[in-house]
Formats: C-alpha cells, structure tokens, sequence
C-alpha cells in the first residue's frame, strides 16, 4: 500500500542553508541560535574557536566571552595571559586584575619563595635619600654651603695679610701653625653665620612644602605625619653635619695653603702633634653641628606654626638675636645657662688638655634638652595640623 493510499504526509523537504551539515550537534542554543561549530559548549556565542567545552579545556571555560584565549579559567578577565587558574597557579588568583603578577595566590599572597616586601628601614633609607636629594640640590642652599667655604678663606686671607704684627694675639697663633685657622673660622662663624644658613633649610622644611602646596601630596604617600616630620628634622641634622663639615675643611685647605703647620699649642698651654689637632678639629665639628641641630628643632618647630617660610625663617633668627643679647647682658647672668646660644662657644673645650668633658657636655645636654622639648612642640602641632584645606 503507497503512502498516497494510507493518507502518511510526506516529510517536507527544508532549503539546504537550513540543513544540519553531517557530524553537527543537533540541539541548539537557549536562544535559538542556529549554525554552531562543531563541539562548542553550551552558550558560547558565534564564532568561539571550535574545540571549546565546559570543563574548561581547549577554548573557553563556562560563561567564557568569544574571543577569550585558550586555557583561561573560570571569569577571569580577556586578555589575561594563557594558564591562569584559580588556584594561583601560573595565572592569576580568582577574580584578579589583568596583569597580576605570576604566582601570586588567592587574596593576593605572594607564594613562598617570592621576594618578601622591603622592610621599614629601607623604605626610610629611601626616604631619607630623596629629602637630601631635593635640599642638597636646590641652588639657594648650595650658594649657602658656598659662603660657608668663602668665609674661611677671607679670615686666612686677612690673618696672613695682618701677619706682620702679631704679638700675642690669635693672628700669631693662626698665623704660626695653619690647624689653628680651624677654630677660628668656628669662632667667627657661630655666633650668627652658620646660625643663619641652618635657619633657611630647618625653617623651609614644613613651611615651604605648605606653601607650595606640595605636603598633602607628602601626605598621600603611605608615611605617617610623625616619621614624615622625624625625617625632616633627619635631613636638618644632616645639612647641619655638612655645614661644619664645609667651614671645617675650607679653613684646613686655606692654613695649609698660606701657614706652616706643626705641633698646635692648645689655649691651656700644653703642645700636642698635628695628628692630635686634626682629631680635635674632628670633636669640634660634632660639638658644632650638634648646637646647629638644636637651633634646626627651634626652626622646624616654628616652620608648623606658619605656611610662610620667610616668616619661619624669620622668626627663628630673631631668636638667635634676642638670645645672644640676653647672654651679654650681665644683670642677666641668672638666665644664661638656659640660652642656647650659651654653649655655642663651648666647643672651645677641645682646644685645652685635658678636654674640658664637662662643660662640653652641659653643652650637649642643653642641645638635647632644647631637641625634645621644640620636637615635642613641632610633633603636637604637625600631627594635628589641617594642611589638606
């Protein structure tokens, strides 16, 4: 019996382009699209790369937008370096950002074996190296450390000139052995010179970075306001070592050039070898830099009062001013201990045998007394000062 004859529809024919090409998979996207490769896993939109499954081999894992390279796991990013997998394996962790480094774990963790962070010290090292940097670079502070090496050579320059008439004066001293031109230039220059330069850098430290409008930006950085303000009196300290340092060598290079030199007689009388003298110089260059570094915790202190350095500066001068004229007033012997400027000079105790420990040393338990109790004064204030306003 025919087909015509039982009343059986016959199967309609479909246009060509509709047909399944042999060996396709016959079911079809949940959204009805039609004409997937061969192989593609479930979801994958037209023109994934064929090979593509859903446990994440060949082509794209689950859910994997078209275009995603082979081999990368579940979510993670296109454009992700090929093998990341989501136990922080060669890629990078679940959910991390494209370019994570290789190796890093979940939560970010480097592996062990990884290079550890750098530690504290290194990063204030680092610190440290960029303040001085910027204060050893800037062009006003280098003409500063410039006067300071002139200063000497004028003073040798005079004293050799003034070298004919003696007597029993300094100059005969300066002018029979070179080493003594060193305390003198320390002597001239502390009063009011090196006084003066240290001033300008320890009353620009807070004040000018305010006024600039460069310390929010120092605060951004993930350093806290008391070790951003230990490393800017760190900085003082050291252009206070390079200022004595400066006048200290310039006044050798001037004596050996234009006096003899030799055993030095000390002001106590007693004769020692030039090699004894050089150490002497050395203990006075610490003793002064040490009272510079006092004046730099006045100056700094003063600098988080005001956004204006010249009026840090200013301020801090004055200071030195008023003081030394409270010291030469007698009827006001009773306050003179308590003056700063006091011990300035107390560096005169390397110059005498034995060294006079004593006095040097109030000098440098004033020091620190004035270091704690201005630094205490600059930390109460720089912490709690509104500088992002």
């Amino acid at each position: 019996m025919s087909r015509h004859e039982t009343g059986a529809a016959a199967p309609e024919a479909r246009p060509a382009e509709e047909r399944t090409p042999p060996g396709e998979a016959t079911s079809r996207t949940p959204d009805g699209a039609r004409g997937t490769r061969p192989g593609t896993a479930l979801d994958d939109g037209p023109g994934a790369k064929p090979g593509t499954a859903l446990d994440g081999g060949p082509g794209t894992a689950l859910g994997g937008d078209p275009g995603t390279r082979p081999g990368t796991a579940l979510d993670d990013v296109p454009g992700a370096k090929p093998g990341t997998a989501l136990d922080g394996g060669p890629g990078t962790a679940l959910g991390g950002d494209p370019g994570t480094r290789p190796g890093t774990a979940l939560g970010g963790a480097p592996e062990s074996g990884a290079a550890p962070p750098p530690s504290s010290v290194r990063q204030v090292a680092r610190l440290l190296a960029s303040e001085a940097g910027l204060t050893f670079r800037r062009p006003r502070n280098l003409a500063m450390l410039g006067v300071l090496a002139v200063v000497p050579v004028l003073v040798g320059v005079a004293v050799r000139l003034a070298s004919g008439d003696t007597g029993g004066s300094i100059i005969g001293e300066i002018a029979g052995n070179g080493l003594m031109l060193t305390f003198a230039a320390f002597a001239v220059m502390t009063p009011i010179v090196l006084p003066l330069t240290v001033a300008v850098v320890a009353g620009d430290a807070i004040a000018g970075e305010a006024a600039q409008g460069t310390l929010r930006y120092l605060l951004v950085a993930p350093v806290g306001r008391a070790r951003l303000l230990a490393l800017k009196y760190a900085n003082v300290v050291l252009f206070c070592l390079a200022a004595c340092a400066v006048v200290a060598l310039s006044a050798l290079a001037v004596g050996l050039a234009l006096f003899p030199a030799g055993p030095v007689t000390l002001l106590s009388g007693t004769t020692v070898p030039a090699s004894a003298a050089l150490l002497r110089v050395g203990i006075v260059v610490l003793y002064a830099a040490a009272g510079m570094a006092a004046l730099g915790a006045v100056a700094l202190a003063v600098s988080t009062l005001t956004e204006a350095p010249i009026g840090a500066v200013a301020a801090s001068v004055v200071l030195v001013v008023v003081s030394q004229v409270l010291s030469a007033i007698p009827q006001l012997a009773a306050v003179r201990p308590y003056l700063l400027t006091t011990w300035w000079t107390a560096f005169d105790g390397a110059l005498r045998a034995p060294v006079d420990v004593d006095r040097m040393g109030q000098g440098l338990l004033a020091f620190a007394a004035y270091v704690l109790v201005f630094g205490s004064i600059a930390w109460a204030r720089f912490t709690s000062k509104d500088v992002t306003a």
